[in-house]
């Protein structure tokens, strides 16, 4: 007997072999069969989806869980244009405070709407001698106050200030880390927000690192919010490389380095699973970090400034070669071009070293790719994990900082699949918006929101960007065995929407409701 028939719906299921169905069984969580093979099944359940469209369920390949709750529940300076107006937040945010050696946190901070930096002599104008670190919201940089720089070594590079990749993560490292159960809460909230707009599995983009974790035991918060029934659809988890330590094993074991007990990727179960090492070797174009080959246009950094790399190329080439050796799939964060060379680079070092074909690497983020750069993508099987939404909401500040030749470079979709890369829609929540149809609608209209068209040419069809959603998604994280496709064995996880993304003009598929979204055969309404 069925666990569950989905019955008069439309199954879009990214199968070439079978691409449409109208009916779906389910037993123990799992696709058993499809149309003919189940309608005459008995069933616990039919449920009638009243002539709906159903897809797999979407998967964001590169989140931040736990930082998209904690952000929800952090005092937000955004929108905020004014200095002054930004100050009044921080004001009424330390009032808050009554310990007077507490952390006052801060989330929402973007230069680019104050027209320049904070500085710390501003901040502790309103501080009361509290510590004021407030995140800028690339997660690259932070402005923090003198109470802030009073305890770091002087040798921790800031302007006035505004501390940049490591440097900030030297300042996160003074904080004291959340407790188990605020991450649980957090991660829970924001998984609940995925899930209600269709995404059944995820990718958290690193955990336990300088720069974005937020406990020496970080992995413990998700295995506490999945045993506490808090964990809605499935997660996999990235290891920030600087977690790594030296280990004394064989030659034979190719292992240079490794976290405690030879944990990699791949384990874990279908719920809560290790995924890629992930490395940084550049910033961000939010923070004008983004490592690039030419300088970047109209910033107030001077007319030579090209971002900045993370490390030195040499070392962090010896990161992702030890990672590569020692059993990972490699996430590796390249923003800007620059970096982009040092990942490939790096890549194709390891690759020589020791040949894994089906390591499927990726190249996070890929945002500013040179035409002579896809070809190398290709024929190393790098995925490239992009995020359509950066250029939905962000487009016009990018196309204008990177120039008229280079602005069709960013975020690509066309050149990356004309060259036979895999192309994988992600959101890096919560830098921006993570709905995943305003992603896709974005990969194939090219439209940031004030309409503005930003490489054209790089626009893909709507059955492609789906693809990067579901299929594409899968391989990136080892799940296409289990997920990405509406097919017998496979997961039943699936996204019900009110209208066909395919059929209504693309202008409007960012706007379609998701109905309702199934993990493991199970619903929960939007």
């Amino acid at each position: 007997m069925l666990s569950t028939r989905l019955t008069n719906a439309r199954f879009l299921t990214m199968d070439p072999a079978r691409p449409v169905a109208h009916d779906v069984g389910i037993w123990r969580g799992r696709i058993v069969g499809l149309d003919d093979a189940v309608t005459s099944l008995p069933a616990r359940e039919v449920v009638d989806l009243q002539g709906a469209t159903v897809l797999p369920g979407f998967i964001d390949s590169h989140v931040h869980l736990a930082w998209t709750g904690l952000k929800a529940r952090t005092p937000s300076v955004a929108p905020c244009e004014r200095v002054e107006d930004v100050l009044a937040v921080v004001a009424a945010a330390v009032s808050r405070q009554a310990p007077p050696d507490a952390w006052v946190a801060l989330a929402g901070y973007d230069q680019r709407a104050l027209g320049r930096h904070l500085t710390a002599a501003e901040l502790d104008r309103v501080s009361q001698g509290r510590k004021v670190f407030m995140l800028h919201d690339s997660g690259h940089g932070c402005v923090v106050n003198s109470a802030v720089l009073d305890l770091l070594p002087a040798d921790v590079p800031h302007e006035n200030g505004f501390l940049a990749e490591g440097a900030m993560g030297a300042a996160r490292a003074l904080r004291p880390p959340h407790t188990q159960q605020e991450l649980a809460d957090a991660i829970a909230h924001a998984a609940r927000t995925c899930r209600a707009e269709g995404v059944t599995a995820c990718a958290e983009a690193g955990i336990g690192g300088s720069l974005f974790g937020h406990s020496p035991a970080e992995l413990a918060a998700y295995q506490l919010a999945r045993e506490q029934g808090q964990l809605p659809l499935r997660v996999q988890l990235m290891v920030a490389a600087d977690a790594l330590h030296p280990v004394a094993l064989p030659d034979a074991d190719h292992t240079p380095r490794a976290l405690d007990l030879g944990l990699r990727t791949g384990f874990g179960d279908d719920w809560l699973s290790i995924g890629a090492l992930k490395v940084y070797t550049d910033g961000g174009m939010m923070a004008r970090t983004a490592a690039l080959t030419a300088p970047y246009h109209g910033t107030d950094h001077g007319s030579d400034h090209t971002g900045q790399l993370q490390d030195d190329p040499e070392a962090l080439a010896d990161t992702i070669v030890a990672g590569h050796l020692a059993g990972w799939q490699l996430a590796v964060h390249a923003i800007g071009d620059r970096a982009a060379d040092v990942a490939l680079d790096a890549l194709e070092r390891a690759q020589r070293t020791h040949p894994r074909p089906a390591a499927r690497h990726r190249i996070e983020h890929a945002g500013l790719i040179r035409p002579d750069q896809l070809a190398r993508f290709a024929r190393l099987g790098v995925s490239a994990v992009v995020q359509p939404n950066f250029l939905r909401y962000f487009g016009d500040d990018y196309a204008a900082i990177m120039g008229e030749e280079r602005a069709p470079w960013l975020y690509r979709g066309r050149g990356f699949l004309d060259h036979g890369v895999t192309l994988v829609g992600s959101s890096d929540r919560p830098v921006t918006d993570g709905a995943p149809l305003r992603a896709i609608q974005f990969m194939v209209e090219r439209a940031s929101e004030t309409g503005q068209l930003i490489g054209p040419h790089e626009g893909i069809t709507v059955d492609e960007a789906l693809r990067a959603y579901t299929v594409g998604g899968a391989f990136a994280c080892h799940w296409d065995d289990s997920a990405g496709t509406l097919a017998p064995g496979k997961r039943a996880d699936l996204v019900v929407l009110g209208d066909d993304p395919r059929r209504v003009s693309t202008s409007r598929i960012g706007d379609i409701e998701v109905v309702t979204t199934y993990v493991d055969g199970r619903a929960e309404s939007s």
